[in-house]
């Protein structure tokens, strides 16, 4: 009688978790591809994704995140998904917050962020102005420094239960001479932080390769389940979103 009470339980823990959707944003620059590695993962898990490919170089962060989220979280729905969590790389974050600012998702759960640069890259603040960056990088580019009137600085406190994953290795020395150490190439650690978040974890992992390595696909899954990270370098705070109740 025990054993089968154990696996009815374990049917309807899967059950519950093959319910949600997991809606995956690459970063400026990159494609759904990017992605790819981080989506099998969560895809084996039992998760539902929607993992969205955007054009990132060619709109400002107001217009990517009004074009990309919205069809994403229908996306997800159409799945029949009960709740819906959000997996970003670097800009992507970013897209998110835009969209939260003005937006509420009902159904939304937990979110992963990989590298964000939540208070905006000292890299943009010294390279913006050079030949070619802009052409690059496009609008949304252009809008990731530290100056009050970026766009990081512009979003207030997060309102959903954020972990935060930040690199702290570099493949890019002359990047990192513009941050601050800790950093990954793109963004220093602490510019990763946001007022709201619930959750701080650190790994020894490049910026390009945040969403690719297993130790941060690790500690994603972790955080989705749970709402932490684990081992030495994982923090975590009080945060006001771990107390609204699970749809899942």
């Amino acid at each position: 009688m025990r054993i089968i009470l154990s696996a009815v339980l374990l049917l309807i823990s899967f059950n519950s978790v093959a319910k949600d959707c997991v809606v995956l944003l690459h970063g400026l620059a990159r494609s759904a591809g990017a992605m790819d590695t981080m989506q099998q993962a969560l895809d084996d898990a039992g998760y539902h994704t929607v993992n969205v490919d955007y054009p990132s170089r060619e709109h400002a962060i107001e217009v990517l995140a009004s074009m990309v989220i919205p069809p994403a979280l229908e996306q997800c729905r159409a799945k029949q998904s009960r709740v819906i969590h959000f997996v970003t790389h670097s800009m992507g974050g970013i897209l998110l917050r835009q969209y939260t600012q003005h937006n509420t998702i009902a159904d939304s759960g937990r979110v992963v962020m990989m590298g964000p640069p939540n208070q905006g890259s000292q890299v943009v603040d010294n390279l913006k102005d050079v030949p070619g960056f802009e052409a690059y990088n496009g609008p949304a580019g252009m809008q990731l420094g530290t100056g009050a009137h970026d766009i990081p600085k512009q979003l207030g406190p997060v309102s959903f239960e954020l972990g935060v994953i930040a690199g702290t290795s570099s493949i890019n020395l002359i990047l990192s001479n513009f941050l601050p150490n800790p950093d990954d190439g793109k963004v220093s650690v602490e510019n990763t932080k946001v007022q709201g978040m619930c959750a701080l974890v650190t790994v020894a992992v490049s910026h390009p390769f945040l969403m690719k390595r297993q130790q941060v696909i690790s500690q994603v899954l972790h955080f989705l389940r749970s709402g932490s990270f684990f081992g030495d370098n994982a923090q975590q705070f009080s945060c006001p979103a771990q107390l609204k109740p699970k749809l899942s």
